[in-house]
């Protein structure tokens, strides 16, 4: 029969567990663990020195580092114990000194170029010399600026998606698409110059004191409290009349102007087009940001900062700009003296807004642009002024401000402007391209005489709220247009082609956004198609 033997049981009085150690594990080592611990390596070669350190303590034991139960203590001197070598070998005999004998061959083979171009100059004229000389001076000129340009390259940081202007809805559809290689071919020579329906509103008189303003006697930005009018199409009461008799397209200078140069623009903004009958009206949302200016929008580096509190970040960049801009363009001014009034009172002042109003006259102009396209343009002048010969001019004054010389091209305008302000004015055409081409299609569609500009800084880089005026500076816009290569042709010739692809649209509602990623403009259809005629009152 099977026998059973019990198991050996201890009994240990005075405490758990047993009361000695087995047989079989009397003579074995023992280190207390957790069933937690980590196995360590095995072996590693690295050493200490190349340790991570976010791994120091990965395979410390819950019981702590103390034990030492299965050290290794070496008694006995082994001879065949031996180190591993890791010195680096020497190299064959044939493979020694082979990137000095590379070296040395380049070398010998530059300085044969070098002579046999100093042979070469031997047999040219005079002329001709000179000529080669350039060229290689040109040259090196090239290839010193093509290795600083790989280098801004590879350290510039990646550019973050933009935001579009206006959230776009799943359910608005895509009518029209225009990329902007296509756009730049367009022209349209040969527009007739424009015909004035009315001229309305009062401005004052520039005070030309402020163009002996220099770095050396600056003078603090004044803050002016006045009212500016930023009207839509739509909603003026002059383009309501003029819809019964005159035109069959409406806009504002500064809509036809963001048209004009899209091609400049690297941000997003939309203009709703409204078509009623056989009529375009191009308009601004009431809640967009369209009449606040960018800032450094075309520079290599545009202003990343953010955080809505940065006084770097973009949106707060351009509320700046937009605030320095209004105070300029009235602190230049002889406020309190005489001034120039057209015809016809500003429409968009009450009675009691007379005293407070901004200076500002308007022009409405009728362009023919062809195929029975008559467009009417509400434009704008600042102010007036007497030129050389005692004519009366009128101006358009714009203000360009420095908001940190480290991220604006690196330019400091407080040791430049004096003395190189054409680096400057280059400095600002290379980051500011698209807002600089626009000013100077509205100074050009109202027809103004000058277009001047005034340098602002800020008192301090790190203040946004306090700055100084540093110098300004006048151009026709005619050849300021030409001087930083903007073509009315083109223009013109943009705005066409939007205006044949609306009016071929069904009656209603439509956007048109730049894409913020993106060199394309699209057309979206995101209201029911609807007349809107009794909506605008037209009738």
């Amino acid at each position: 029969m099977a026998t059973f033997v019990p198991p050996l049981i201890q009994d240990n009085e005075d405490g758990w567990g047993p009361s000695e150690i087995p047989a079989k594990f009397r003579e074995l080592p023992y280190q207390p663990f957790s069933k937690g611990d980590r196995l360590g390596k095995v072996s590693d070669w690295t050493g200490a020195t190349y340790q991570d350190k976010r791994y120091l303590g990965k395979y410390n034991s819950a019981f702590g580092t103390g034990g030492n139960q299965y050290a290794y203590f070496h008694d006995e001197d082994e001879s065949t114990f031996q180190l591993v070598d890791t010195s680096r070998g020497q190299k064959p005999i044939y493979q020694r000194g082979r990137r000095m004998f590379q070296q040395n061959k380049q070398r010998r083979e530059r300085e044969r170029r070098q002579q046999q171009a100093a042979a070469n100059m031997q047999v040219l004229s005079k002329t001709q010399k000179s000529r080669e000389r350039d060229r290689q001076r040109q040259l090196r000129k090239w290839q010193k600026q093509f290795g600083k340009r790989l280098q801004e390259n590879k350290q510039k940081a990646p550019v973050k998606n933009r935001d579009a202007s206006v959230q776009v809805r799943e359910t608005w559809q895509v009518v029209e698409d225009m990329d902007f290689p296509r756009l730049s071919k367009l022209s349209l020579p040969g527009v007739d110059p424009p015909e004035d329906l009315l001229l309305c509103g009062k401005m004052e008189f520039y005070d030309k004191s402020y163009d002996r303003v220099t770095t050396k006697n600056e003078r603090p930005l004044k803050r002016i409290n006045r009212i500016f009018h930023k009207v839509t199409t739509t909603d003026d009461p002059i383009i309501r009349q003029l819809t019964k008799t005159q035109g069959n397209v409406f806009a504002t200078d500064s809509i036809l102007a963001t048209l004009m140069c899209c091609t400049r623009s690297t941000y997003s903004w939309d203009i709703i087009v409204q078509r009623v009958g056989n009529k375009l009206f191009f308009d601004k949302r009431d809640d967009s940001e369209f009449d606040l200016l960018t800032v450094s929008e075309t520079a290599n580096e545009p202003p990343q900062e953010e955080g809505a509190n940065n006084i770097n970040f973009p949106r707060n960049l351009a509320l700046e700009a937009t605030f320095i801009n209004h105070n300029f363009s009235q602190q230049v001014l002889k406020m309190g003296e005489e001034k120039h009034a057209f015809d016809k009172p500003n429409p968009f002042a009450g009675d009691d807004e007379e005293a407070v109003i901004a200076s500002v006259g308007y022009r409405y102009r009728k362009f023919n642009l062809g195929n029975d396209i008559n467009l009417i343009v509400r434009c704008e002048h600042d102010a007036v002024m007497y030129g050389p010969n005692g004519d009366l001019q009128f101006i358009n004054i714009k203000t360009l401000n420095e908001w940190d010389s480290r991220y604006c091209g690196g330019v400091d305008w407080r040791s430049k402007l004096d003395i190189q302000r054409g680096a400057v004015l280059a400095t600002e055409l290379k980051n500011n391209s698209c807002k600089l081409a626009k000013w100077t299609i509205c100074s050009l569609l109202a027809g103004s005489d000058q277009i001047k500009f005034g340098y602002v800084s800020r008192a301090h880089y790190r203040d946004s709220a306090n700055h100084v005026i540093l110098g300004t500076q006048q151009f026709k816009p005619t050849e300021f247009a030409n001087q930083i290569n903007l073509s009315m042709d083109n223009g013109w010739g943009i705005l066409r082609c939007i205006i044949d692809t609306c009016m071929k649209l069904k009656e209603g509602k439509y956007l048109i956004m730049k894409d913020p990623n993106k060199s394309v403009i699209l057309t979206y259809s995101p209201l029911s198609q609807e007349t809107l005629a009794l909506n605008l009152n037209l009738d």
